[in-house]
């Protein structure tokens, strides 16, 4: 269907049937600029406006190549869309439930934006955090790995196994249903201050902190571990001396995570209070 032109893929035509449907094809015929026609498919307008916002949501380097080949994409989406409406897809229910969706996320999302006020964080509060952080820190670090498992009875099989010589890192992507499988149950490196405290883990569950000070390089802890419904086994495989970052080597992923803290205060500020006023039944 291509006739030797060059396409971007599906990922992009969902992209430009995005943009028709943000700029509309309804839209009336426009006579220049960022509204000027690019193309028509049965009469109905593609604009130059259509093919920018394209490509900021392809994220793609804007070339004439580029944005032939969206233009395309653009085509493409359009004929799919007027088949779609002609066949009254428009009418079916998952099509409202989804539209209406759509719009409840719109307005949600406009309604927090003119009605929070996030303060803007200071390099002051940002070195605060650093300290704090610093602080915190042992004088060594610890880079252990872990199998989680659902149920006792599977641990003490891995815990076995592993006993046996079986590699842990092997055991861990048979066995582990935790999030780090792939990676053989390894976990960053982490500074624990002894003895370990609540509180001072960097994070980690307090039972799981304990046994990880507790093994020397290469150990594996003697029985597995409860957190929460899931039973862990954890082997230690290096440690060292604490390296504490440099303040300018951290200090803009600190200003994220702070932003990231005032954003979510300043929405609680908004939906609390609207929280607190609703009538709500479950």
């Amino acid at each position: 269907m291509n006739h030797g032109k060059r396409w971007i893929g599906t990922t992009a035509v969902m992209l430009a049937m995005c943009a028709t449907m943000a700029y509309g094809a309804d839209a009336p015929a426009p006579v220049g600029g960022s509204a000027a026609v690019v193309a028509k498919v049965n009469g109905e307008p593609l604009t130059k406006a259509q093919v920018d916002a394209a490509l900021r949501a392809a994220g793609l380097a804007d070339s004439d190549a580029t944005r032939a080949a969206l233009t395309n994409d653009l085509i493409a989406g359009e004929v799919v869309r007027q088949a779609a409406e002609k066949s009254s897809y428009g009418d079916r229910p998952e099509v409202k439930q989804a539209i209406e969706q759509a719009r409840a996320r719109a307005v949600s999302q406009l309604y927090l934006r003119e009605h929070e006020h996030p303060v803007a964080v200071t390099d002051a509060q940002v070195k605060a955090r650093y300290d704090a952080i610093v602080a915190n820190l042992g004088d060594k670090e610890y880079k252990p790995r872990i199998i989680s498992v659902g149920n006792e009875a599977t641990a003490r099989t891995v815990l076995a196994r592993i006993r046996q010589g079986k590699d842990f890192a092997g055991v861990a992507r048979e066995f582990s249903t935790a999030s780090n499988k792939a990676s053989g149950g390894e976990v960053g490196w982490v500074s624990l201050k002894t003895p370990v405290k609540d509180g001072q883990t960097q994070g980690l569950p307090l039972p799981l902190a304990e046994a990880i000070v507790k093994l020397s390089a290469g150990g594996v802890a003697p029985a597995p571990i409860q957190i929460g419904d899931s039973w862990v086994i954890v082997k230690l495989d290096s440690v060292r001396p604490t390296q504490v970052p440099a303040f300018d080597t951290v200090k803009g992923q600190i200003r994220q995570q702070l932003d990231a803290e005032e954003s979510r205060r300043a929405m609680l500020a908004v939906v609390d209070p609207l929280l607190k006023d609703a009538k709500i039944e479950r």
